[in-house]
């Protein structure tokens, strides 16, 4: 009779210890859960959306985009041998007639069979007639959405005297790509302006810097500082005959503030700056 009264406590503390022991376990594991999803709200979605977009620098203007199964070319330039190994266009995005930005030989060569053309009017004008029926045309200020990617016009122009002839207002775009959930802004060629100066929430911003074109290293840093991307490339930095000096303009974005990352990509492979 002793012993069976011990064997009933020793099975009674048994299933006691076991109940606390998987209320705890069940404990930890909401508390996992509750950490991971905080995590996936904050840091991981924004982590997923950056990786899901790839961007490849091909040289100067000119760069390649994926997400999903879109492939966005800005600027394409430099003949079919500059993008070997690159998948064919979904969407072209260009920003003006310049022939940095416009060649018409480099878009022949290419398969643009399925691909949109997205142009401002100046350009539209300068395309053969065989595309006339994949452009979208756009103006300053206008949006349009493409393959699930919201594409808005942005203003590109100069604002010193002595520029004024090399872009005139209304005539090109620059452009920012709502993708995914991140904002990515292509200048164009431009100044400090202030349409650049109160772009909102841009997550990712390609601004040039090159002389007599566009605008000095102050002058992009300056606007920079105002529209306050998280991330900003230098790029389109080659002019004529100076390059522009890229460490000068990222020290001025550290200076002014240090949550500004200034990311510096190859923009010129084949030369040594």
């Amino acid at each position: 009779m002793k012993i069976n009264k011990l064997l009933l406590l020793l099975i009674l503390g048994f299933l006691t210890f076991a109940c606390k022991d998987a209320k705890k376990s069940e404990s930890d594991v909401d508390t996992t859960n509750e950490i991971e999803e905080s995590k996936s709200v904050t840091e991981i979605i924004n982590e997923r959306k950056s990786a899901d977009i790839k961007i490849t620098p091909i040289e100067h203007a000119t760069a390649v985009l994926e997400w999903s199964d879109v492939v966005i070319y800005i600027d394409p330039v430099g003949g079919a041998v500059t993008f070997e190994g690159q998948k064919n266009p979904t969407l072209i995005l260009i920003t003006d007639i310049h022939g940095d930005h416009l060649n018409v030989e480099t878009l022949n060569a290419l398969d643009t069979s399925n691909a949109t053309f997205v142009v401002p009017q100046a350009v539209a004008d300068k395309l053969p007639k065989e595309y006339s029926d994949q452009l979208e045309i756009m103006a300053n200020g206008t949006t349009k959405e493409l393959n699930d990617i919201t594409i808005e016009a942005i203003p590109m122009y100069n604002l010193r005297k002595e520029a004024l002839k090399f872009h005139e207002k209304g005539r090109g775009n620059g452009y920012v790509l709502n993708i995914n959930g991140q904002r990515i802004y292509f200048s164009g060629d431009t100044e400090d302006i202030p349409e650049m100066r109160s772009l909102k929430n841009i997550d990712k911003a390609f601004v040039c810097m090159n002389l007599p074109y566009t605008m000095t290293e102050e002058s992009a840093a300056a606007a920079v500082l105002d529209f306050k991307p998280k991330q900003v490339y230098p790029y389109h930095y080659r002019g004529k005959p100076d390059v522009s000096d890229v460490a000068k303009f990222k020290q001025l974005v550290d200076a002014g503030n240090q949550d500004i990352e200034v990311i510096q990509l190859d923009w010129y492979p084949n030369e040594e700056y």
